[in-house]
């Protein structure tokens, strides 16, 4: 196979799916590369946040904040039923020991201008009426929601291809070639050679292997977290539901935590997510274990005991399947959304952790933006590449 197209995108996840998106709905001939099915990778291992309440406050919450308005304009757009809700989230303040530290990051999220609220007391047992009783408060942020990660995937990839882009599933990008000066002229596939000046590499986890092929540095390294389904039955919540400690278990710390060793070893945090179909999600769970995917047994046991904590009603319904995915860890948190200084033509569009899926508009939005040389949505000098060597 010989293609030619304008831009190459790399990987078929939700973010290689929103930058070719937003690429062909400017009239730009995008060929997507998928060495698997589309949503196969991370995305098909994940839930459907589209959270700003667990983002650092300041730049790492308004972007999310944009990209959750990017997103409700796409519910319009795309043909597709993404079975997008928005209830909002909390998170739970288990006891006085958390409670200064949430009324602070509380206060710090409704300064940086988002939809914020704190509720004590009464007030928490009205809101989750099957919370456990002794839980002190909830900080609540309005503007979250939830979707089916792998229809969003289906729903921008269906509306690129039928603004003209090809998709190439069950193709391996092997190495991103050059010409003679050094600028980007193509990929080399599993199935032959692709021609463009242009490449996004937006593979998750699998980024840097790619980037490799010409000497590129990318600071990505897999994070694997697992969840739990449960079976169809009463939601114990009527929104996406989060421990006030799944913050220190995302960014690193225990103080303000009062669990065992284990729960600490594992980044056990109670997640609570509802489905439109009557199931719940039960996460989560943080280790760095190269590409291992397979289901840690005592890790699921542990994840069970601390959603428990929170929601002791759900000690008799059933789980009727777990699986494990691979989150793009970056050193900061933060994604790479960059051009790459030393390979004129290359762009990265990864390492969101587990934030992929609210923060999908935004990066393909800014990613087609960059390629056409024009001014971007969002400041990305955070996002850069190079900026992990200064």
């Amino acid at each position: 196979m010989t293609s030619a197209a304008d831009v190459i995108v790399i990987g078929g996840g939700v973010i290689g799916s929103a930058v070719t998106y937003y690429l062909s709905r400017e009239g730009v001939k995008v060929s997507l590369v998928e060495r698997g099915d589309v949503a196969s990778g991370t995305s098909s291992a994940c839930d459907g946040n589209i959270l700003a309440i667990d983002k650092m406050p300041g730049y790492d919450s308004q972007v999310t904040l944009k990209s959750q308005q990017l997103l409700t304009e796409l519910t319009e757009s795309l043909d597709y039923d993404i079975e997008y809700t928005q209830r909002g989230s909390v998170l739970v303040v288990e006891d006085e020991n958390q409670e200064q530290v949430a009324r602070d990051w509380f206060a710090r999220q409704k300064e940086a201008g988002l939809p914020m609220r704190y509720l004590a007391g009464k007030e928490v047992f009205e809101d989750e009426p099957l919370l456990a009783r002794d839980v002190v408060g909830l900080v609540e942020c309005a503007s979250d929601a939830s979707l089916n990660p792998m229809a969003f995937v289906y729903g921008l990839v269906d509306t690129a291809r039928r603004a003209g882009a090809m998709v190439h599933p069950f193709t391996e990008a092997t190495e991103i070639l050059r010409d003679s000066v050094g600028t980007v002229c193509g990929v080399e596939t599993t199935r032959g050679t692709m021609s463009a000046n242009k490449v996004v590499l937006a593979a998750g986890v699998w980024t840097p292997a790619i980037a490799a092929s010409v000497g590129v540095n990318v600071r990505i390294e897999p994070r694997k977290g697992h969840i739990l389904v449960a079976e169809r039955s009463p939601r114990p919540a009527r929104r996406k539901v989060q421990e006030f400690g799944y913050l220190l278990t995302k960014f690193g710390g225990t103080e303000g935590r009062n669990v065992e060793a284990e729960m600490d070893r594992y980044g056990i945090a109670m997640v609570f997510e509802p489905t439109e179909h009557g199931n719940f999600l039960i996460g989560s769970s943080r280790e760095f274990v190269g590409f291992d995917r397979c289901c840690n047994h005592h890790v699921l046991e542990l994840m069970a005991r601390r959603a428990l904590r929170f929601f002791p009603r759900i000690r008799d319904i059933h789980v009727i399947r777990s699986y494990a995915g691979l989150r793009p860890y970056t050193p900061d948190h933060l994604p790479i959304v960059s051009p790459v200084p030393t390979v004129p033509g290359l762009y990265i569009a990864a390492g969101h952790e587990g934030d992929g899926i609210g923060l999908a508009p935004i990066t393909g939005k800014v990613t087609s933006e960059m390629i056409l040389g024009e001014p971007t949505s969002i400041t990305t000098e955070p996002l850069r590449l190079d900026r992990f060597d200064q």
